[in-house]
């Protein structure tokens, strides 16, 4: 056993239905990658490569009550179906990427607008208005087994029973393996790996006290409040 000059912390792990944890290695996100989601943030949606951001393994959050930001005014939960990978590799082809997945959950890629925009407007990196404590709120994870490949299905964000967000996941611009396919070609993909795949239109500002709930048909809803 290797004896490391601090205490090793705890692995982040997302829940699985009926299964054991899942241990997190690295957690990749798609950007823009639903058409009207691309207009609304004043782009153009054409079919342009894909772009990614990451997020620490540890932004992962699995509890209930998601704490309000630190140093913002302005959160948006932006809901999406994830991808856990079970197997990796570099330049995968498009038809065996589906071979890595493990399953599939639900999670909000939570984002500091105001942060953002700040950064934007002065051309600075804006990785912290993505990547901060409990930023990666995620469902449990159904695997393949249980539910097949996830394609299509309703995907929908509310908020105190009002509906943000709706779409199809056969909207999204890039698919999961042309996604997977994509990002292989980026760097090594490593089982461990998520892939947050993109949100819809209707980001939207929430507020503390604010009941969330991000659904995937048939997925587990990821239902938190803000506290």
């Amino acid at each position: 056993m290797t004896d490391y000059a601090i205490p090793l912390w705890d692995t982040p792990c997302l829940p699985v239905a009926g299964g054991k944890p899942f241990p997190v290695r690295r957690i990749y996100c798609v950007g823009r990658n639903y058409a009207e989601h691309a207009r609304e943030m004043g782009h153009d949606p054409d079919r342009e490569p894909p772009f990614f951001f990451t997020k620490a393994p540890d932004a992962i959050f699995t509890g209930t009550e998601l704490p309000y930001p630190v140093k913002t005014k302005d959160v948006h939960p932006e809901c999406e179906m994830i991808v856990a990978l079970a197997k990796g590799g570099r330049d995968i082809p498009v038809a065996k990427a589906l071979d890595c997945v493990f399953g599939y959950g639900v999670g909000f890629d939570v984002t500091r607008r105001d942060m953002q925009s700040e950064a934007k407007e002065l051309r600075r990196p804006w990785s912290l208005s993505k990547d901060f404590d409990q930023a990666a709120p995620c469902s449990q994870l159904h695997t393949v087994k249980e539910v097949g490949h996830v394609s299509k299905g309703t995907l929908r964000f509310t908020v105190n029973g009002e509906v943000r967000q709706e779409s199809d996941l056969n909207k999204m611009i890039w698919s999961v393996p042309e996604t997977i396919a994509f990002l292989s070609g980026l760097i090594t993909l490593q089982p461990g790996d998520v892939i947050m795949t993109g949100t819809p239109a209707g980001v939207s500002a929430v507020v503390k006290g604010d009941s969330l709930v991000g659904h995937v048909d048939g997925l587990t809803d990821l239902k938190l409040k803000i506290v």
